[in-house]
């Protein structure tokens, strides 16, 4: 009895260890990464830019998943990234807030550092890409095509600009009646660069029938790209793309607060949005 007891106990322990060896990790809020630990570097070339307005953003923390973003002295978003190394450009005098956001094991943690861009450096909007989409400090205002609208296109592969990839099938509105897309003013998004990358869109609700606006006023950014092949534009401050139409068909797993350009010119926009079935489809705009 006593030898079988002994048995017992061993087994017992055996399975204790087994269940301790293969239980997964877990983690407490100790494990949180502290501020203190999180170190990257914020380095502005005043020699090569006198005003301080190109910076070069690196991350030193090892082991994390970085985020970065960069604000103005008011809070307004500028722009993001999640790159672990990267160069800004900010041709807008003033104070600009850079955080970087850490993701570790046990949660997130953000430190941010302060810098100043002491002149403006106009030299950065010199691609004539920027005047074409906001027409410099004055602004330009784009609205939905509603004749053409929307632009199908059969291929699922890379995101290529128009002019290099040409056009894919453009009906009018009363050809794709079956799309369900209301033919009503659908309100109109603004660029300008007028102290800051601003941005306003009226939207329209989507409800059918509705004739309810609501604008809303923000930041952009505009990355871009040799030969315009994925040329974007970001948009912060709860601002997004002017568009018809709630989530459906035409825009599922689509985000129009970042959209790719594929084509610009003086008087018209076209932006690629993703289709349900990842084929891909392009909403037309024209200037107002």
């Amino acid at each position: 009895m006593k030898k079988t007891k002994l048995l017992i106990a061993s087994f017992l322990m055996s399975m204790v260890l087994l269940v301790s060896s293969c239980s997964p990790d877990t983690y407490s809020l100790d494990d949180t990464i502290d501020k203190s630990d999180i170190s990257f570097d914020v380095t502005q070339d005043f020699v090569t830019n006198p005003g301080g307005n190109v910076i070069k953003l690196k991350n030193l923390t090892p082991d994390i998943i970085p985020y970065w973003s960069y604000t103005d002295s008011k809070g307004n978003e500028i722009g993001h990234s999640n790159l672990s190394e990267t160069t800004i450009s900010l041709p807008f005098a003033g104070t600009y807030n850079v955080s970087l956001t850490v993701f570790g094991q046990g949660g997130s943690v953000t430190s941010t550092k302060v810098i100043t861009v002491e002149k403006n450096d106009t030299s950065l909007f010199n691609d004539p890409r920027w005047n074409l989409l906001t027409n410099g400090v004055n602004g330009k205002t784009w609205v939905l095509y509603m004749t053409a609208p929307l632009e199908f296109i059969g291929k699922p592969a890379s995101y290529e600009n128009i002019e290099t990839n040409g056009h894919g099938w453009w009906p009018i509105l009363s050809d794709i009646s079956w799309a369900g897309l209301e033919n009503k003013d659908w309100g109109e998004v603004t660029f300008d660069l007028d102290g800051g990358y601003n941005v306003s869109v009226k939207q329209t609700d989507p409800t059918i029938g509705s004739t309810v606006q609501q604008t809303k006023t923000g930041t952009f950014n505009l990355s871009l790209t040799e030969g315009s092949k994925n040329d974007r534009i970001g948009f912060n401050g709860g601002t997004e793309m002017l568009h018809p139409n709630e989530a459906s068909y035409f825009s599922t797993s689509f985000s129009f607060t970042n959209v790719q350009i594929v084509e610009l010119t003086e008087t018209t926009l076209a932006i690629i949005a993703i289709r349900a079935d990842k084929d891909y489809m392009i909403y037309h705009y024209v200037v107002k």
